[in-house]
C-alpha cells in the first residue's frame, strides 16, 4: 500500500509541477503590450530570403539583417551572380555597396538601391515592420489574428501581411511578411531570428 501511494506520488508531482508553470510573458501579454515591447527592442538579427517584384522585373537574394538601434544593416546574396550587395542606413545616411566592392552614398546608393530592386523600400519603417509591428511614428491601421498578433497592417502607403509566426523567447515574431506597393511587392522569409 505504501510502495503504491509512493509510486502514484513520483507520477503526479511532476505533472502538478509542469501544469504550474506560466507561459513567456509575450504570449500572455495584451496586443498593446506587446506591440510597445517589439518597438522599443533596440537589437535584433535574423536571415532569411527575399523577393523583390514590379510589374516588369524581379529579384531574389538570400537575406542576413542586423539591426542595432536606427542603424540597419542587410546583406543580400543573389544566385546566379546575379549580384550581392550590403546596405547600410542609419536612421537618415544610406550606403550601398555593390558586389565590386566600391561604397556609395547618398542619392547614388538610392539610385543602386532601386537599380536592383525595381523600386525604393521603406527604409524608416522596416525596421519595425520586420519585428511585426507598425512604425510607432506613423498613423496606420492593424488587423490581428485569433492569437492577437499583427496579421495585417497599411501604413505609409505599404499594405503589409504577416503570417507563420514563431516564438523565440518572450517574443511572437513573423515567419513571413509580403509588403505591398503599387506594382512593387517585397515578400521576406525568416528562417532563424536573433535576440539579445
Amino acid at each position: 500500500m505504501r510502495l503504491t501511494r509512493m509510486l502514484t506520488l513520483a507520477v503526479l508531482l511532476p505533472l502538478s509541477f509542469s501544469a504550474c508553470r506560466t507561459l513567456p510573458t509575450g504570449t500572455s501579454l495584451p496586443w498593446p503590450e506587446r506591440r510597445l515591447a517589439l518597438q522599443t527592442l533596440e537589437h535584433y538579427g535574423f536571415n532569411g530570403r527575399l523577393a523583390a517584384a514590379t510589374a516588369t522585373e524581379g529579384f531574389s537574394a538570400a537575406l542576413d539583417w542586423q539591426q542595432q538601434g536606427v542603424a540597419s544593416n542587410a546583406q543580400l546574396r543573389a544566385p546566379l551572380g546575379q549580384g550581392s550587395a550590403q546596405l547600410i542606413f542609419d536612421g537618415s545616411q544610406l550606403q550601398w555597396t555593390a558586389r565590386n566592392g566600391t561604397p556609395v552614398a547618398g542619392v547614388a546608393a538610392r539610385e543602386a538601391m532601386i537599380s536592383l530592386l525595381g523600386f525604393e523600400p521603406p527604409l524608416d519603417s522596416l525596421r519595425y515592420w520586420l519585428l511585426g509591428v507598425p512604425d510607432p511614428r506613423v498613423p496606420g491601421e492593424e488587423a490581428l489574428d485569433a492569437a492577437q498578433r499583427l496579421a495585417q497592417l497599411s501604413q505609409g502607403g505599404w499594405q503589409i501581411n504577416y503570417g507563420d509566426y514563431v516564438q523565440q523567447g518572450a517574443h511572437w515574431l513573423p515567419g513571413l511578411i509580403t509588403f505591398r506597393h503599387g506594382d512593387a511587392r517585397l515578400k521576406v522569409h525568416i528562417r532563424h531570428w536573433q535576440l539579445p
